[in-house]
């Protein structure tokens, strides 16, 4: 069995294949998100171009997206989480992990992708980027300890 690459655990041909290639219609914007995931794999970016909404595709780079997808190694899509983009939904949201590897090493693309539903067909258009947060820092005082281990007060030594 050729399993498909968004991680379904079925196969290509029952699962984003048919999809991808038109002969049926994403039921939600998660089976959209796994096929466009599956395109990137498959380096269809035709596939990815054409389940963009129209009204969003300004900007995208047709060329750059072909380059991106020949030249990564696709390691896994995590879905995260949906909000609404079911079969009788209009809107939805997708958050997923897409795992790659390029020249440059091993990257993690994580984003909130959102879905429209336009004549009953889903479609991509718009992805945010999730950012990590923020390592939070204890405040050091003045009069504390350095952080450093020299043994001096935080103001005589690396608070300066």
């Amino acid at each position: 069995m050729n399993t498909c690459p968004c991680g379904s655990g079925t196969a290509y041909e029952d699962c984003c294949q048919p999809i991808i290639s038109g002969a049926r219609p994403a039921q939600t914007a998660e089976e959209l998100m796994r096929a466009r995931y599956s395109a990137h794999v498959k380096v269809d970016v035709d596939f990815i171009l054409t389940s963009t909404h129209p009204d969003h595709r300004k900007g995208y780079d047709h060329q750059g997206t072909r380059e991106w997808a020949e030249k990564s190694e696709w390691l896994g899509l995590e879905i995260l989480g949906t909000q609404q983009g079911g079969a009788q939904d209009e809107t939805g949201q997708v958050e997923f992990i897409a795992h790659y590897r390029d020249g440059e090493g091993s990257h993690d693309h994580h984003e909130n992708a959102l879905f429209q539903r336009k004549n009953g067909v889903w479609l991509f258009t718009d992805g945010v980027r999730v950012r990590p947060k923020p390592l939070i820092v204890e405040k050091i005082g003045r009069n504390d300890p350095c952080r450093c281990g020299s043994g001096q007060k935080y103001k005589k030594c690396c608070g300066k």
